[in-house]
């Protein structure tokens, strides 16, 4: 039985008309330490022949805030790895409909940035209305529900309050907290311990409320397709990582003709 729920809010999106091709990716947890993948991603957006690219979350690693970027990145994209991303991000904004959604990584990504980088914010979830069908797009995270561990984190870091009293910390600061974070995760993903999926349940009354058919989503770097029966189905995105044993990056690309999922790396 479904559980019960509120469903979140949903922003509405509809696709312009001269729109023929919308890429999504997300969880390329990009960071200076894997130049590879962020090599992969920077050569994919110059080339992509999407009208629109959506970032369904995790892009970074780890963002500590805006002012990781200075305000003249465009004049000196190479002085960080923050600058080249957000010069990167800049560029493609400029060329083709950009989309960015928060995942459990970068979720203090915030509207400086997107502004800069000529992107728009998404919220999640969010519906989007192209090629005569609703798609239901989402990071994922907010759907494992028997992860209560990290649901209790997750509401704990979305916190208005908390994220004021985050971002009002010295860079510096933010950067170690965040470093220590990430290694307590990294620890937590090498431990054994089994991940929880979406909840199945609460993924059909999401699709439901949308009137939409199919779910789009990233999180739990487990790329499929899920049949959730009455001809509703949620597909998962593919993880990056560039220097894997098996090289992964994946774009899920979807045109009147349906979903396609095209490996940028690999056979």
């Amino acid at each position: 039985m479904d559980m019960p729920l509120t469903v979140p809010r949903m922003t509405e999106l509809a696709a312009p008309v001269a729109w023929r091709t919308v890429d999504f990716i997300s969880d390329l947890h990009l960071n200076a330490e894997e130049p590879a993948t962020f090599a992969v991603w920077q050569a994919y957006l110059q080339s992509t022949p999407a009208d629109a690219v959506f970032i369904l979350g995790d892009l970074f690693e780890v963002w500590v805030g805006d002012d990781a970027v200075s305000d003249d990145f465009h004049a000196h994209p190479d002085a960080s790895f923050e600058n080249c991303c957000a010069s990167v991000l800049a560029q493609t904004g400029r060329r083709l409909a950009l989309f960015f959604m928060h995942g459990n990584r970068d979720f203090l990504v915030g509207v400086s940035l997107m502004k800069n980088c000529n992107a728009a914010l998404l919220n999640d979830p969010a519906v989007l209305a192209f090629a005569s069908q609703r798609w239901l797009l989402s990071h994922g995270d907010a759907l494992c529900l028997d992860d209560t561990e990290y649901m209790a984190f997750r509401r704990q870091v979305r916190a208005p309050d908390w994220q004021r009293a985050f971002l009002a910390k010295p860079l510096a600061e933010r950067q170690t907290i965040a470093g220590d974070m990430r290694r307590q995760s990294e620890a937590r993903k090498h431990s054994g311990v089994a991940y929880a999926d979406v909840h199945t349940g609460t993924a059909r009354q999401w699709l439901q409320a949308a009137h939409a058919g199919t779910l789009i989503h990233g999180h739990t770097h487990k790329p499929a397709r899920h049949d959730l029966g009455e001809g509703l189905s949620r597909v998962v995105l593919s993880d990056w990582d560039a220097v894997a044993p098996v090289p992964r990056a994946d774009v899920l690309r979807l045109t009147a003709s349906g979903l396609e999922r095209i490996a940028l790396l690999g056979a």
